[in-house]
């Protein structure tokens, strides 16, 4: 009994899909790798999943884009327009200018010079000494810079000071002010000696043993 005939439609779950899509394409690509290599054809496959996932085989001889050239050789048809063309010529105009770029840095650095003229090795000295005069020039403006910002911050450090002092010192002219309103003026020189007399009602007799040396 025949399997019977499966309707081709969208699968509506998502799981199933998934699943679908995942052995129906290790399928495809199998299919792909035995046509290329039984029958010595070039075989590019591209495939892209409704979330913009890339799945691709080519032929292990060739390249996808090998393989779009050729296609444009025989069947005469351009697969890209002339944005896409600028595009590219483009790009191969950036990659000759980071090469040549790469070549001039390596120059610069004393690398692959034996085997330039004069008149080149004239220039890459004067580019060297023009090089060196614009570092002098930053590093004297980052200097300035950081010598301004040092006096700054010691003004502010003396400012800091003066305003600590100053109140300091209204600090202790509060203290004496609030002695003098308790009936008592003290000199601040005399402030140690004043806590060594003995409280009021208290005297101090001398010691007669101590005088005479009574034994």
């Amino acid at each position: 009994m025949g399997r019977g005939k499966i309707e081709i439609k969208r699968i509506e779950n998502p799981s199933n899909r998934q699943v679908t899509y995942s052995k129906r394409r290790h399928g495809i690509f199998k299919k792909a790798e035995e046509i290329s290599v039984l029958c010595d054809a070039k075989v590019s496959l591209v495939i892209i999943t409704n979330n913009s996932k890339v799945h691709a085989y080519h032929s292990p001889t060739t390249s996808v884009e090998d393989i779009l050239e050729h296609y444009h050789k025989i069947s005469g048809k351009r697969l890209w327009d002339a944005k896409h063309e600028n595009l590219s010529n483009e790009i191969e105009r950036i990659k000759k200018e980071n090469d040549n770029m790469q070549i001039e840095l390596r120059h610069l650095k004393g690398e692959d010079i034996a085997a330039l003229p004069y008149t080149e090795l004239q220039q890459l000295e004067d580019a060297l000494e023009h090089g060196i005069s614009s570092v002098r020039d930053k590093e004297m403006e980052i200097y300035g810079k950081l010598q301004k910002n040092v006096r700054r911050l010691e003004e502010e450090r003396k400012e800091l000071t003066y305003l600590w002092h100053c109140q300091h010192k209204q600090e202790v002219m509060e203290g004496d002010m609030g002695e003098m309103e308790g009936g008592v003026c003290i000199n601040p020189q005399d402030r140690d000696y004043r806590y060594q007399i003995p409280p009021f009602g208290l005297s101090m007799q001398p010691n007669f043993h101590d005088i005479f040396d009574v034994k």
